[in-house]
């Protein structure tokens, strides 16, 4: 097959150091052409996948990302439906571009919602034509959709055989994630103290708000057992999990997926963190880590994990979470579309954990 992607407009692909639909987006483009199809990828200019790229694309604009800029996503859309005239299928990952009417009309389009579909994200693709195939991130988010046809639940994947394993002896716990309340990091620092152990916690702070954020409740509680190592790049973060005892993920909002979760699995590191969201389908509690509500049970559950068996964690990502299981996944679909046109609803083929 010869296939179209479009990445989001607000970084490269792959990002330069914390994203995640970006990342989802270079595994895919990465292990489609492995799988021997063409790729043509629409994604900011200076990306780097290995892949054929769009030339001309919009420079990102990851300083519009965190009040969606229409008019940055928009024009970002025209430009790649222009360029992806001569190709079976578009993937498309981002909001604007299942409902831009300017594409060939014959051309099949599947898009992914890497947000909520209880949220006005929802909304709008409840609007969406039956011209779009949906893609669900977990069967959590999935139960949200009422009203959308989901074609298929397929969770993310990563590159594990890239991802070096840690040997868990740094003597700390890690944080990585957005600077932001619905991360937890705050409660990541009182998990961290309340159970003893060191805390490195690493996070992007993008925008006035996350910044007010971090100035106000995290700064207060650095100190030599709490350390803010800023962000990191892929290796640096890599290097960050592997050495961590546990990871802590301590989710305060039903993410969709979780991408951080398997990047720690991958390097044998369990996680430590809430119930929320599709946590549940990412960590077997008691063999890839524990999930637990409150500061409490949290910091019980830290103490455990340094016991649980790395070698299960690193597998778990093997197994289930694996860029080559997420490409399977896609190409089915794909198939199934060009096969058949629209593909009927189906639970998918990425199970829960």
């Amino acid at each position: 097959m010869r296939i179209g992607l479009i990445s989001p407009p607000w970084l490269q692909v792959p990002p330069p150091r914390y994203g995640g639909t970006e990342v989802v987006v270079d595994g895919l483009a990465r292990g489609l052409v492995a799988a021997g199809h063409d790729v043509l990828l629409a994604a900011p200019a200076g990306s780097t996948c290995p892949v054929s790229l769009v030339p001309d694309m919009p420079e990102p604009s990851a300083g519009s990302s965190a009040t969606w800029s229409a008019a940055t996503e928009l024009y970002h859309v025209a430009r790649a439906y222009a360029a992806l005239t001569d190709v079976d299928l578009v993937h498309d990952h981002t909001v604007a571009g299942p409902f831009f009417r300017y594409r060939r009309a014959s051309l099949p389009v599947v898009t992914t919602n890497h947000g909520l579909f209880s949220s006005r994200l929802g909304d709008l693709y409840r609007l969406m034509g039956p011209d779009v195939s949906m893609v669900a991130i977990s069967h959590r988010q999935a139960a949200d959709a009422a009203g959308v046809r989901i074609a298929r639940v397929i969770h993310h994947g990563i590159d594990v055989d890239a991802v070096p394993v840690g040997d868990g002896r740094g003597g700390y716990a890690a944080f990585l994630g957005r600077m932001s309340p619905d991360k937890g990091p705050r409660e990541a620092i009182l998990i961290a103290r309340q159970a003893g152990f060191r805390l490195l916690l690493s996070a992007r702070i993008q925008g006035p708000e996350e910044q007010e954020y971090f100035d106000s409740w995290i700064v207060p509680l650095l100190g030599p057992e709490v350390e803010f190592l800023g962000e990191l790049n892929a290796a640096e973060k890599y290097e960050l999990m592997g050495g961590a005892a546990a990871f802590l993920n301590p989710i305060q909002w039903p993410e969709p997926f979780g991408l951080v979760m398997i990047e720690a699995l991958a390097t044998g590191t369990p996680v430590v963190g809430t119930g929320s969201g599709a946590a549940p389908e990412i960590v077997d509690d008691g063999v890839t880590g524990y999930l637990r509500s409150g500061i409490d049970e949290l910091a019980k559950a830290l103490l455990l994990a340094p016991g649980l068996d790395r070698a299960a964690c690193r597998r778990a990502a093997e197994l289930r979470f694996s860029v080559g299981r997420m490409v399977a996944d896609h190409v089915s679909l794909y198939q199934e579309i060009l096969r058949d046109g629209r593909p009927g609803q189906s639970p998918g083929s990425s199970a829960p954990g």
